[in-house]
Parts: C-alpha cells; structure tokens; sequence
C-alpha cells in the first residue's frame, strides 16, 4: 500500500520535481540500508541536497512519503505485541520496542549524523509545520522529530549564556529580530536591556553555534512591577543598586520554530534563577510580569467558565462581572483604547480585574483553550500573584488583554510542588488573587 501511495503521489508531479521526489527517496531507501549505515555522511549530504530541491508542494509531497513508507508496519507491530502479552521477556520487549519505532527516526537520526545535520532538520521541521496545516495525518511524523529533538536538545546538551552589549553582533541581531513580547526598536533600545540592572539569557547548542534557540529578558528591581513600560523605557542612573531585590522575568522568546514543542523555556528559567540567586544573594523574589494573550478574545466570546473549576461560592461574583464587562463591550465602555482603559470606573475596572482571575484560574494542564502563558509558568512551578490593569498600553497588549497583565512567582522552594500540583489539577494562586484593587 505504501509503494502504491509513492507511486500515485509521483504521478502528480511533473519534470524536475517528479524525478527529485524520486531521487531523494531512492537515497532515503540506501540510507536506511546497510551501505547506509556504513556511508551515512555521505547519503546524508545527498538527501538534504535533493529535499532543497523540492518546491513547498513538493516537500509537503515528501512528508506525505516519509508518513507513509516509513510507518511500522501493523502486522508486525500486533505479532510483537501478542508475543511480548504471552512472554514477556526482556527479548520480547526489545523485539516489541524495534517494532513499533518508525523508520523514520532512524531515517532522521542518520541524516543528522551529515555536517549541519542537526540544522537541516531543525529547517526541516519548520516546513512540516506547515504542511500539517493542510495535512493534519502528518502528526505522526511530526511526533518523531519531536521526540528526537527532545533527545537532541536536553539541557544537558545546551549552553547557558550571558548576552551582553560586548556580545558578538550576530547574537545582538537575533535578540532584536526575535524578541517576541516586547518590539525592540533600535539598537539604543537594546543598549538600555543590557545595561547593569539587567539581564539577558540565552541557549545555545554546539550543533547550531552561532543561533540562539531561546532567551529572556530580566530586569532587577526594588519591588514587584505593575506595569511593562517602566521596565523598558530609559535608565534612571539614580537607582539604588543595592535595593535590588526583585528579578523580574519580563520578556522570552523562542528563535527556533523548528523548536516548537521542545522544552526549553521552563529549564531556561530555573537555570537563570539560580545563577542569579548566586550574582545577588539579596535578592527576595523572582517573578514575572506577563501578558495575557487570550483574555480579551475570551471576554468578548462570552467568558464561558466550567463552574466546577472556579473557587468554591464565587460563581455569583463571577456571573456578576461577566454581566458588567459584556454590557461594557455592548456599549463601547470597554475597548482597546488606553485613555478608556486608564479612565475605567471602579466597579468596572473590578469586574475586569474578578475575570481576569477567573480566566487564569480556568487554565488546567492540557488543555488547548487555556492561556498559553499562564500554563508555561504554571506548568514550570510558577504561582499567580498579582493582576495589573493598565500594565501594558501598546497596541498589542490593548488588543490582546485591554492592558492587563499578571505577575507570576517563582518560589524557589515550591516550585516542584506547584508543578506537581497543577499536573494534578490544582493551580497555586495567592489569597489576594481574587481582591478587588
């Protein structure tokens, strides 16, 4: 069935595509071979050099033959099952666990053995992340390069550095050009988030050494910030160094797409808070200051809530604000406008801030509608400390929270137990979470 598919998939493409579809998977079929695995370096260079070959349909093509030539095969895969449930052996096991791994991480793991292999593929899946728009049966082969980059890129294997103004320019470039939170508008802007109240981490790998694969931002304060724009406008050089206590997680970005889904970011954090913790023994608390990018969206989709997840006895309060906020969007009295949100009257500036808690406290560990950055920092051990209306006036943050932002907090000594917590289904959140400002 799967040659059938190869064939039929050949007969819709036409000239030089056909014959490099045909051509890299030819080398694919020697590379998981015998000479393949005696000239893998070679067989590797040559099958990236035909797969850049290949047009955007071309490759979509292609991860189309990868999902099916490559696939275990089930009736091997049910046998070695029966054998292992009737004996299970250490030698039923391993035949069942060769079994059922797709030669397709054979496949990828030979072409990363060429010089860039690691980088080609990382390239690589970002095209398959964009096939699978069109062809979501492409997860199977997605699920193997995730798999294998989880391996590839363990902390174990990266490198923890500090990015600074005396920094190769290369590295400069990429923080500007992959900042993803907060715009950096010119290289006078970056100056500022390099200056000796701040900090900026990154990851490297030896295998892609010039690219940075994530970092984030940190700034160093008296206190807990309620607002983004202070911690990136100019210096005041009258600060006190030494009232610093606050490191304040304020930006992270990820420059890999071909990353997506790999862990970095949670490792990332806790590997800063310690070096930090070592720089400055002063220092009380490390904490965020974080967008909330579904809220708005949520809001003016209805605000609908699973009630068995909310505290218990607030579901009125709640039904309460829900009614404020959409008579609010219904009238013009809510919008994304940051005079009108700096000029909100209290009782809807409480309701706005009584929803937000409920949004955050709504997010559960796998589940696709939550807030995507509240379950990174929940996920990674964080608590929900404190919102912040009118913290970030730019046109992204009015557009994605009508301004507000939330402080998250990383107890050093609880964060295993607030991440096994929210695995679990509970969420650590402060009493004064749900306080009216």
């Amino acid at each position: 069935m799967a040659v059938n598919l190869f064939d039929r998939l050949f007969r819709t493409r036409r000239g030089r595509d056909a014959a490099a579809l045909r051509r890299l998977q030819e080398t694919c079929d020697l590379l998981l071979g015998e000479r393949g695995a005696a000239n893998s370096t070679k067989f590797a260079g040559q099958a990236m050099e035909h797969y850049r070959e290949l047009d955007e349909p071309a490759r979509s093509e292609f991860f189309a033959l990868l999902a099916a030539r490559y696939s275990p095969d089930p009736e091997r895969v049910l046998g070695s099952a029966r054998a292992y449930a009737e004996h299970p052996s250490p030698e039923s096991l391993a035949q069942l666990l060769e079994t059922v791994e797709p030669a397709r991480q054979e496949l990828l793991r030979r072409i990363n053995r060429a010089p860039s292999g690691t980088a080609n593929l990382v390239n690589m899946r970002v095209d398959l992340l964009k096939a699978m728009k069109g062809n979501p049966a492409l997860a199977a082969v997605d699920a193997d390069f995730t798999h294998l980059f989880g391996s590839w890129f363990s902390p174990a294997f990266l490198d923890l550095v500090r990015v600074d103004w005396s920094s190769p320019a290369s590295l400069l470039e990429q923080i500007i050009r992959h900042e993803a939170v907060h715009a950096i508008r010119d290289w006078d802007d970056l100056r500022r988030r390099l200056e000796p109240d701040r900090r900026c981490f990154a990851f490297l790998h030896p295998a892609l050494p010039d690219e940075l694969l994530i970092f984030v931002e940190v700034a160093l304060l008296e206190e807990m910030p309620a607002a983004v724009a202070p911690l990136i406008e100019n210096h005041d050089e009258s600060t006190d160094r030494e009232a610093e206590r606050c490191a304040v997680f304020y930006s992270i970005s990820n420059c890999q797409p071909g990353l997506r889904g790999v862990s970095l970011g949670n490792f990332l954090i806790k590997r800063v808070c310690e070096i930090l913790r070592r720089e400055f023994p002063g220092l009380k608390r490390f904490c965020t200051l974080s967008p909330m990018p579904g809220f708005a969206s949520w809001l003016r989709s209805g605000a609908n809530l699973d009630a068995q997840r909310m505290p218990r006895g607030f579901m009125p309060r709640i039904e309460s604000a829900r009614a404020v906020i959409a008579a609010a969007l219904q009238s013009g009295g809510l919008s994304a406008d940051a005079e009108r949100i700096e000029a909100l009257e209290r009782p809807l500036r409480d309701a706005l801030r009584f929803l937000g808690a409920a949004y955050l406290y709504a997010t559960r560990d796998g589940d696709p509608a939550s807030d995507p950055v509240a379950k990174f920092h929940l996920n990674n051990g964080a608590r929900i400390e404190r919102l912040n209306p009118a913290a970030n006036r730019s046109r992204r943050g009015l557009s994605e929270s009508f301004g507000m932002m939330v402080n998250y907090v990383y107890d050093l000594q609880r964060i295993e137990d607030y991440h096994e917590g929210f695995v679990k289904g509970h969420l650590a959140a402060s009493r004064d979470l749900w306080k009216a400002g």
